[in-house]
């Protein structure tokens, strides 16, 4: 299984008048959040599953992937990475997951993965981490495939 963690973009920020959920992408974020849809849509398989918080900037980062993705409400804010992995079915789905949610979480479903125990691992915003599991025939393990920045993933 591969899963894949995407950062939200760069946001407004917090306003004690609006609700943090409510909060749009800037716009450098949606310039971000256009240079990773685009590199995802190239690299990413066809038959990906793809799952968002709810939260206004997390949709709008999904948004520009250009594909179809459903919000789920286990990945809003407050979320944990046990349940990030339990809404991607980690490990037992059958094709790929592409999740698009929020710092510390996103970080701590990473290191989880690969390190074994929940780290404040850092991800910037509008990055991803691409996570797959070994072959059935190879030693049991998680590796990372890519790790991606939204300022390296395109023009």
């Amino acid at each position: 299984m591969d899963l894949i963690l995407w950062r939200h973009a760069e946001a407004e920020p917090h306003d004690v008048d609006k609700p943090d959920a409510a909060r749009e992408l800037t716009a450098k974020g949606r310039k971000q959040a256009t240079k990773m849809g685009e590199w995802l849509d190239r690299n990413l398989p066809s038959e990906c599953r793809i799952l968002a918080s709810p939260a206004i900037r997390t949709v709008q980062t999904a948004e520009a992937l250009g594909r179809k993705f459903k919000t789920h409400v286990s990945l809003a804010t407050d979320t944990t990475a046990e349940a990030i992995l339990e809404a991607a079915k980690w490990p037992s789905s059958r094709e790929p997951v592409l999740i698009v949610g929020h710092q510390p979480t996103l970080g701590h479903v990473a290191s989880l993965l690969i390190a074994g125990t929940e780290q404040d691992w850092v991800m910037r915003k509008g990055s991803i981490v691409w996570i797959a599991q070994k072959a059935a025939d190879e030693a049991e393990a998680n590796y990372i495939r890519v790790v991606l920045g939204a300022d390296l993933a395109g023009k």
